[in-house]
């Protein structure tokens, strides 16, 4: 059948115990792997709004990595509940969501094609930042989702100093790129050029409503960097929309595999980062990170 898809006495207590012991591990297995088909979506979603498409027979643009949200993941649907009812009992509060049920799909490779297929247009949206999958048997959720800017933004230099901290901690960890195992490497410094150069990337971005490494005059980061004045032998640069912290930024960024690497990379030795806002634009907040070595 094809995928359908639509949006909105002794020895008895001993055997007993053990039937129910039983029964508590297969549901612990059931839920271990429906985690792990979770990720696994995520990655691919992630992965196939890093480059451009051809949805609807256009072609699109990329779209900024999606934050896992996991109270997006435990929203219960039914027909006599609310979507927003359903978001606040999770505590998220959504600027835009879309929902999205599949039947059908008995593996994640299936779900991601059927996804395709169907919602191309809702996976590459760049107003989206954050997912929240859920698996049942052969039935998929996936909310795609913005939530509210939090009150009380820093400045760009405070959200640039929590970016490099944040980026930093990645560092220091393992981390998986796209399934590949990423060693531990060094902390960058913070480069006050590259913040500069990111700003200004941000704010082009947001006043003029677009996400793309390529600027409106079409220049790349390179380019950039070398006009105003970073002589530079390495760079390269990370882009976010809809996230509202520094926080969820870095988060969306080690859930993409290209963007992951950009962090990973130890032949990287310093960065620069800042936000944009721009109420009236699609994704309300736009996110640059430079990473770069000099001369």
């Amino acid at each position: 059948m094809p995928p359908t898809a639509h949006s909105t006495g002794c020895r008895a207590q001993r055997n007993r115990l053990t039937a129910l012991t039983l029964a508590t591990v297969a549901l612990l297995s059931g839920a271990a792997a429906s985690a792990s088909d979770s990720q696994q979506l995520i990655a691919l979603i992630n992965q196939y709004r890093e480059s451009p498409q051809t949805c609807v027979g256009q072609l699109t643009e990329v779209a900024g990595p999606l934050v896992p949200d996991a109270r997006l993941a435990r929203v219960q649907l039914a027909s006599s509940v609310q979507l927003q009812d359903a978001l606040q009992r999770v505590g998220y509060q959504a600027a835009t969501v879309k929902v999205i049920t599949l039947s059908g799909p008995g593996s994640v490779d299936a779900a991601i094609e059927a996804l395709k297929q169907r919602y191309c247009a809702s996976l590459l949206d760049v107003q989206y930042a954050e997912v929240g999958v859920q698996r049942t048997a052969n039935t998929w959720q996936v909310i795609l989702a913005r939530s509210l800017l939090p009150s009380g933004l820093p400045d760009w230099q405070a959200a640039g100093q929590e970016l490099l901290q944040l980026v930093n901690a990645a560092r220091a960890k393992p981390q998986r790129c796209n399934r590949q195992a990423m060693s531990p490497v060094g902390p960058l410094r913070w480069s006050e050029p590259l913040g500069h150069i990111a700003l200004a990337h941000s704010r082009d971005m947001a006043v003029h409503n677009y996400f793309s490494h390529r600027a409106k005059d079409g220049s790349l980061a390179g380019t950039r960097a070398m006009l105003l004045g970073y002589d530079w032998q390495l760079i390269g640069e990370n882009i976010g929309a809809g996230q509202g912290t520094a926080k969820h930024t870095v988060a969306g960024w080690l859930a993409s595999p290209t963007y992951c690497f950009n962090l990973m990379n130890p032949d990287f030795t310093e960065m620069g980062g800042a936000y944009a806002l721009n109420p009236q634009s699609d994704a309300a907040i736009y996110w640059t990170l430079l990473l770069g070595t000099p001369q």
